[in-house]
C-alpha cells in the first residue's frame, strides 16, 4: 500500500477514533523498538497465520525511516528444513526473548496454548509484548503491555489494520515545543494537591 492510499485513508478514518488507536499502537511499537538497550523485533503469529505481509511492511519501514530496529526477524511454527536463514527462526527465540527485545504477536484468531506459553516466557524475562488481535480480550489482553484489538466489521480488516500500523510505525514521533511542555508542566501543577504546610 503505497503512501498516497495510506494518507487517504488516514482521511477516511479522522474522527473515528481508529487512526488514533492504530497511531498510539505503532507508536509503542516504535518506542519499544527504539529505547535505550532495545534489542530486535520478534514478529510471530498463529500456527495458522503467519504475518509475511506485515513482516515485509516493517522491513520497508524501517529502510524508509532509518530506525533499522523496525525490521523484524519473522519466527515460524514449524519452518522447514533448508528454509534460508531469515526464514528459518521457530517459536524457540520467544523462549529466549529477555529484557530489551519486543515481541509483536499477530493473531487474528486464538493464539493458542503453545504460543501463548512462550509468549508468557518471553514477558517474564522482561521481553516488551504487543498484540494486534482479532480475539477475545483474555486471549491476549492478560499477556500484552499494548493490545490493539481489530473488529471484524468491514470498515477495519485486519489487514488493513496491519497496512495502518505499518505506516504509522514508520513516521516519526511529534516533535514537542518547549511552549508544549510548559503547557503540560502547568497542568500538572495545576491539578497536584496542594501542599501542606509542616
Amino acid at each position: 500500500m503505497d503512501a498516497v492510499r495510506v494518507s487517504a485513508l488516514r482521511e477516511r478514518l479522522a474522527g473515528t477514533g481508529w487512526w488514533e488507536a492504530v497511531g498510539g499502537f505503532a507508536g509503542s511499537l516504535r518506542r519499544s523498538v527504539e529505547r535505550r538497550g532495545a534489542g530486535g523485533l520478534l514478529l510471530v503469529g498463529t500456527e495458522a497465520y503467519e504475518p509475511w505481509h506485515l513482516a515485509a511492511h516493517l522491513d520497508d519501514q524501517a529502510a524508509w525511516s532509518a530506525v533499522p530496529r523496525l525490521a523484524p526477524t519473522l519466527l515460524r511454527h514449524r519452518p522447514p528444513p533448508g528454509a534460508p536463514a531469515h526464514l528459518a527462526h521457530g517459536l524457540r527465540r520467544l523462549t529466549e526473548a529477555g529484557r530489551g527485545a519486543t515481541v509483536l504477536v499477530v493473531a487474528p484468531q486464538t493464539a493458542g496454548a503453545p504460543l501463548l506459553e512462550r509468549v508468557r516466557d518471553a514477558r517474564r524475562h522482561g521481553a516488551t509484548v504487543l498484540a494486534l488481535d482479532g480475539a477475545a480480550p483474555g486471549d491476549l489482553g492478560g499477556l500484552a503491555h499494548e493490545r490493539l484489538a481489530v473488529g471484524t466489521a468491514a470498515e477495519e480488516p485486519f489487514d488493513l489494520a496491519q497496512h495502518l500500523v505499518s505506516a504509522a510505525a514508520g513516521l516519526p514521533p511529534a516533535r514537542r515545543t518547549s511552549l508544549d511542555r510548559l503547557a503540560a508542566l502547568a497542568g500538572r501543577l495545576a491539578s497536584a494537591p496542594a501542599l501542606s504546610r509542616w
